[in-house]
């Protein structure tokens, strides 16, 4: 007989809110278990180019202007574009439940019909405008799908054969904690039928460009990769998102995943609580256990959480983004990070209308030049954007990240200091480099850029000084 179970675990369920989950096992107990799967041995599935390139930028629709809806985010895709934006994500864009829901508005992941649009939002034609002015501007456009679960008031409660059930015969939630959503049960071959057609309609219908799958792992990974194939017949120019972490995703569904580990050590190490070094050590365990090829998401900020800069400080949150434009991978950008917005920084807004507080633009003027300059140098730069990752050592690698990233004839070197105090010491390489650090004019000590090397200098590595969370980019000349 076998068991199935589901347990959570990682991030902290502390606001009692609906989160997502930033790691969750799926495991089967049986009599015998058969010999685990070596990923590593496997490749990651081949993805489009633009993909691997592209600098993805996430929006709440409900919060990203006074308006709240499309036409608030179709009016701003210029300024998107000259921020260097590829991919547009969507949290969910469809009805909200009112049954057992959350807060004042309840939360986009209680999705009442899967096939509507909330009218919160606008109109279909409406969504369809933004879509083809982002392709207009060469931006892609991804929606987030929430297929492990509904509203409680969902139109599929007419089918409750979707749904899983206790001993009781009750329908249940996937956790206790996620009240206000009720678990859909993928043995039932209909449900699945029903989620796939879903997922080609809107690429079909709307010309979407791939989604954002939340809480991919507690779907069946046989699902996704039926899913996947069946909508690659739709529109095989896709990206596909797994709101997760496993190595059993990217053979054949996904091109990318969540770096939920990178991410959880990254708070560890700028609240003090580890040391830098254990960033690198987590990324050679994954590498060593993924798919080769494998792309994996890097973010710092994200709308489960309170905003980097409450977490971590105005220098430490720039330190920690500076780490995902520089890693390997695609790296995200929530929306208002490049306006240093705190408007969530007491509690993720999943449930309420707190629109960002877009006149921070002019109260850290450092973030809009840091987050231009920065994706600008990710686009100028084969190396940072397909590059391979050679950590190097250095004389404090207790608080300090430096590493390599190379392709072809480019050589580019980073150094980020990920604590509080500045550090003046050397990195494991020579020869003669050019500074091109983006010059953001950030107010860190001494308040003086004639104290920073200007970019393009003539730098003598290995000696190498850092401000308080700050950080350097160098180019091998």
């Amino acid at each position: 007989m076998t068991t199935n179970i589901k347990l959570v675990f990682g991030r902290s369920l502390k606001f009692s809110l609906r989160l997502c989950v930033s790691a969750v096992i799926l495991f089967t107990v049986a009599a015998a278990q058969p010999p685990a799967r070596d990923f590593s041995k496997e490749r990651a599935r081949p993805s489009q180019d633009w993909v691997k390139d592209a600098v993805i930028y996430q929006i709440f629709p409900r919060q990203y202007s006074a308006e709240g809806n499309f036409n608030g985010i179709t009016k701003d895709l210029d300024r998107l574009k000259t921020l260097g934006v590829d991919v547009l994500w969507l949290m969910p864009i469809h009805p909200i439940g009112e049954a057992k829901k959350k807060g004042t508005i309840g939360s986009p992941y209680a999705v009442k019909d899967f096939y509507a649009i909330n009218p919160d939002y606008g109109t279909a034609a409406d969504f369809k405008r933004l879509i083809a002015e982002s392709h207009r501007r060469g931006i892609k456009v991804i929606i987030d799908i929430v297929a492990n679960h509904t509203a409680w008031d969902s139109v599929m409660m007419k089918t409750p054969a979707f749904y899983t059930r206790n001993e009781k015969g009750d329908i249940v939630p996937p956790v206790p904690d996620w009240a206000d959503v009720a678990d859909l049960n993928y043995d039932n071959p209909e449900l699945r039928k029903y989620m796939i057609e879903m997922l080609k309609f809107w690429v079909r219908d709307f010309d979407l460009d791939g989604f954002r799958c939340d809480v991919a792992g507690f779907v069946p990974i046989d699902f996704w990769e039926t899913a996947r194939a069946e909508v690659d017949r739709v529109k095989a120019d896709t990206l596909w998102l797994a709101e997760w972490e496993s190595p059993d995703l990217h053979p054949k569904a996904f091109d990318l995943d969540y770096s939920w580990a990178i991410h959880a050590m990254l708070d560890k190490v700028l609240h003090g609580d580890s040391p830098a070094s254990e960033i690198r050590k987590v990324w050679e365990d994954q590498a060593s256990k993924f798919p080769r090829g494998s792309l994996r998401m890097r973010f710092s900020d994200n709308h489960d959480e309170r905003r980097a800069i409450a977490r971590f400080g105005e220098k430490g949150a720039l330190a920690a983004q500076a780490l995902v434009f520089t890693l390997d991978g695609v790296p995200l950008v929530y929306n208002g990070m490049e306006a240093g917005d705190t408007t969530e920084s007491g509690a993720p807004a999943l449930f309420e209308k707190r629109p960002i507080f877009w006149q921070f633009f002019e109260r850290r003027p450092e973030f809009p030049r840091f987050y231009s300059g920065m994706i600008a140098l990710r686009k100028s730069s084969n190396a940072l954007r397909r590059g391979d990752v050679v950590w190097l050592r250095n004389s404090d690698e207790n608080r300090v990240l430096t590493f390599r990233r190379s392709a072809g004839s480019e050589e580019l070197l980073i150094a980020i200091n990920m604590s509080n105090t500045r550090f003046f010491g050397s990195v494991e390489a020579a020869g003669n480099f050019e500074e091109i650090t983006p010059n953001i004019g950030q107010p860190l000590p001494p308040d003086d850029e004639t104290a920073r090397p200007a970019a393009s200098s003539a730098v003598g590595l290995p000696a190498l000084n850092l401000d308080a969370y700050g950080f350097r980019i160098f180019r091998r000349k």
